[in-house]
């Protein structure tokens, strides 16, 4: 009876794909966050609706192929999340299956949606926007690391937000007369190729892009900057928990909890393409004693006294 009773439930469910450009055990708190969205609908998953997981584990590559497994699932609605990568394979792989989005981009740019406020179509979604921040977080950065004179910019070039954060930073540091190089890293042993050619170069601090493939490896980003005793700034505070040293972004959780819910209002029969792109309102900064302390930098208090959380 209770196997019958749950085959019954599962049929009788809405079934969301849930496309991430990051893997499953990267993904814990941001999607629980999406969950939290959902439930905020009326939806519970389990009981109203089930989930088709892909997980790219960085290799975005892959996001295409497992974009149109889903839309042969005949998934309700995809959630395309993660990055800009996820978001336009699903869009490449239906132009009929309502797709939620959220990204770290502008959404316009590389043609997710053609307006931020009557998206049209299929496709809406939330945006982090991390590319607006850039000169904030260098300025951040060089705050903490006063003596700083070059700077180094890791972006992913395959993944449009990381790449414009490429260009933005060499022009916001040029702005306040200092140098960043830009070094590229697709994959994890790019990583470390392109830590070689920082340490190489003498590269005085490290900005690193929001990009999945270094939150999905950010342990070793993190360890291979501590190892070369070259300090950075990150998007995301899951980085600063790893041991980074400062993170500043939008709330990743906000926004994956509003992607959540705008899925739920799909379900009951919203139309994407009228749902307004959601942009960013709550931003946190955090910071880690123990790494500042480990590269022996003096935190001042203006930094302190403005972050939202201080790890000791």
């Amino acid at each position: 009876m209770w196997r019958r009773g749950l085959s019954q439930r599962v049929r009788s469910s809405r079934l969301i794909g849930f496309l991430s450009s990051l893997s499953a055990r990267d993904a814990a708190r941001i999607t629980a966050a999406f969950f939290q969205g959902l439930n905020e609908a009326g939806y519970v998953n389990g009981r109203d609706v089930a989930v088709e997981y892909r997980w790219a584990e960085g290799e975005y590559e892959r996001l295409p192929t497992m974009a149109v497994e889903l839309v042969r699932r005949q998934v309700a609605v995809i959630a395309a999340v993660s990055g800009t990568p996820a978001g336009m394979a699903a869009k490449s792989a239906t132009m009929s299956i309502p797709i939620v989005f959220a990204i770290g981009g502008d959404p316009v740019a590389p043609g997710l949606v053609t307006n931020l406020s009557r998206p049209g179509g299929n496709v809406t979604g939330v945006t982090f926007f991390t590319s607006p921040l850039a000169a904030k977080r260098l300025e951040l950065l060089r705050e903490l690391v006063p003596k700083a004179k070059t700077f180094a910019v890791l972006t992913n070039p395959d993944n449009p937000p990381s790449k414009l954060e490429g260009i933005e930073v060499p022009a916001a540091a040029k702005a306040f007369g200092r140098e960043a190089s830009v070094f590229n890293a697709t994959t994890e042993a790019h990583i470390d190729d392109a830590f070689a050619a920082i340490v190489q170069q003498r590269i005085d601090a490290l900005f690193v892009s929001a990009d999945p493939l270094f939150f999905n490896y950010r342990d070793k980003v993190v360890a291979l900057a501590a190892r070369h005793r070259v300090p950075a700034i990150y998007a995301y505070r899951e980085q600063v928990e790893a041991g980074g040293l400062i993170a500043y972004g939008a709330s990743r959780s906000e926004a994956y909890r509003q992607a959540g819910s705008y899925v739920g209002q799909i379900l009951k029969g919203e139309k994407p393409g009228a749902l307004p792109v959601v942009l960013p309102t709550k931003f946190e900064f955090v910071l880690n004693l123990k790494t500042a302390k480990a590269f022996g930098l003096t935190v001042p208090n203006t930094l302190l006294v403005s972050a939202d959380e201080v790890i000791e």
